[in-house]
C-alpha cells in the first residue's frame, strides 16, 4: 500500500520575494509538488524551488475563464499526496486571510492526510509598510479590521453605519472595482473628514502605486479610475501619515508584476 505524503500550506508574502519566510524557503526546497496562486512572485520559484520539483500553477483571477475552481486546488492536493508526494500549496501572501485556507484543509482531513501550516505576511502588512501607513498609531487608531467587499459579500447598512463611525483603520482586500460603492456608502454614514483612503496598487513590488485621497473628494481625484491588480485599499486616519512618511518609490506604469492567469497555464519552470 501506498504510504501517503503530507501537505505543506504556506504565505510566500504579499510580492517582495525578500517578504517570505525562512521555512517556507525550507518547505520549497523540500517539496516534490508545489501548487502555486497567481500572487507568487516567480522569482521565488527560481530562487528556492527544487529544480527536480514539480509546478503545478493554480491561480485564480476575476472574470478569467482560466481561473482554477477551488474544487479542483482539492482535488489536486490529496491526488499527489495519496501518491506519497511531498505536496507545497504556495499562496500569496498569508493562508489564512481571504485565502480559501478552509476549503482545503476540509479535504486533507476527510482524507486523513498529514499537513502543516506556515505563516506569510499578509497583504495589509505589506502594503501599509512599504507606503509609510501605520495601521494603528497613537491618535489615529488603536485597531484594524479587514474586510473584502467582493460580490458575494453581504453587509449591512448597520455594519456600514458602524464602519464609518469606528476609530478603527479599515483595510478592504479585493474591493478596489467596487471602490466608489464603498465610499459611498462609508459618505452617507458620515465618516469623518479627516478620514483618507489609500489605494495600493501591486503592493511591495517594484510597480507599486499607492494614490490617496479624501473620501468626499473621491469623485473627483480618483473617480472612475481601474486599478491595475491586485490593489489594496486602506481608510482612516492613519493613510494622512501617507505624505510624510512614505519611502519607497511610486511607479506609475500599468505593466502587471504578477502574469494572469492564462500565461501562467502550461507554464513550466526551466
Amino acid at each position: 500500500m501506498q504510504k501517503k505524503g503530507n501537505v505543506i500550506i504556506a504565505g510566500a508574502g504579499p510580492g517582495d520575494p525578500e517578504l517570505i519566510t525562512v521555512k517556507t524557503v525550507k518547505a520549497l526546497r523540500q517539496a516534490e509538488v508545489i501548487l502555486v496562486d497567481r500572487l507568487v512572485s516567480e522569482e521565488i520559484l527560481h530562487l528556492y524551488a527544487s529544480p527536480s520539483a514539480e509546478i503545478v500553477y493554480v491561480g485564480k483571477q476575476c472574470r478569467s475563464h482560466n481561473t482554477t475552481p477551488q474544487a479542483t486546488i482539492n482535488e489536486l492536493l490529496v491526488e499527489y499526496a495519496l501518491l506519497g508526494k511531498k505536496v507545497l500549496r504556495l499562496k500569496g501572501g498569508d493562508v489564512s486571510i481571504f485565502s480559501n485556507v478552509l476549503d482545503e484543509l476540509q479535504s486533507l482531513v476527510v482524507h486523513e492526510i498529514e499537513y502543516e501550516i506556515i505563516p506569510g505576511i499578509t497583504a495589509a502588512l505589506g502594503a501599509a509598510a512599504y507606503a509609510g501607513i501605520p495601521l494603528t498609531a497613537r491618535q489615529h487608531a488603536t485597531a484594524v479590521r479587514f474586510l473584502t467587499y467582493y460580490t458575494y459579500s453581504k453587509l449591512t447598512e448597520e455594519y456600514w453605519q458602524e464602519l464609518a463611525q469606528t476609530e478603527d483603520t479599515l483595510v478592504f482586500y479585493m474591493s478596489s472595482e467596487r471602490l466608489a460603492e464603498v465610499v459611498e456608502k462609508l459618505t452617507r454614514h458620515g465618516i469623518s473628514e479627516e478620514k483618507q483612503l489609500a489605494v495600493v496598487e501591486q503592493a511591495t513590488t517594484p510597480l507599486q502605486h499607492v494614490q490617496t485621497s479624501s473620501l468626499y473628494a473621491y469623485e473627483q481625484k480618483l473617480g472612475g479610475k481601474s486599478f491595475v491588480s491586485p490593489s489594496l485599499v486602506i481608510i482612516g486616519k492613519v493613510v494622512n501619515l501617507h505624505q510624510e512618511f512614505k519611502w519607497f518609490t511610486n511607479n506609475p506604469s500599468r505593466e502587471h508584476y504578477f502574469k494572469p492567469v492564462s500565461e501562467q497555464v502550461g507554464l513550466v519552470l526551466q
